[in-house]
């Protein structure tokens, strides 16, 4: 699912330059993805749109969040601490805060590694047409071991 993801990401500029669904599913298929993969990515985007597009109660700015077990189970401590780094350094509201935690709850099995979190929150922000700072940007594409220290 996360390599239709990112190939999405790296494809189309904004999902509104997607093309329909069944057209698409074509597009992944003579690419190389499977089945399985491209439904999972599909169901998990459409979800996304939902979330992005609709109204749904969203929590104020200044609320404290409380995880519940199977929140902590999906994301994994290094998710996890990712995800406080984000929110800490106010690259995610606390409504991203939440989108982002429901889109980890959709992906189908868990926990989910810290590589595919960071796509996921990428993915969010790609959803809604932004791009987040070089700095975050950096954190989401480069691996520590290649980063280069100064």
């Amino acid at each position: 699912m996360f390599d239709v993801l990112v190939y999405l990401y790296e494809h189309y500029w904004r999902p509104d330059a997607c093309p329909e669904s069944g057209q698409l599913t074509r597009k992944l298929s003579a690419v190389g993805f499977e089945p399985d993969e491209i439904s999972e990515a599909l169901t998990w985007l459409d979800g996304l749109n939902a979330l992005t597009q609709g109204t749904a109660c969203l929590p104020a700015p200044n609320s404290i969040r409380v995880f519940v077990d199977a929140e902590l189970d999906r994301l994994g401590p290094e998710a996890l601490g990712f995800l406080h780094f984000l929110v800490g350094a106010g690259v995610l509201t606390p409504t991203l805060r939440e989108v982002v935690l429901d889109r980890v709850l959709a992906v189908p099995r868990g926990p989910v590694a810290l590589d595919d979190f960071k796509v996921l929150v990428l993915l969010v922000f790609w959803s809604l047409g932004e791009e987040p700072d070089a700095l975050i940007l950096d954190e989401l594409f480069v691996d520590d071991e290649d980063r280069l220290i100064h």
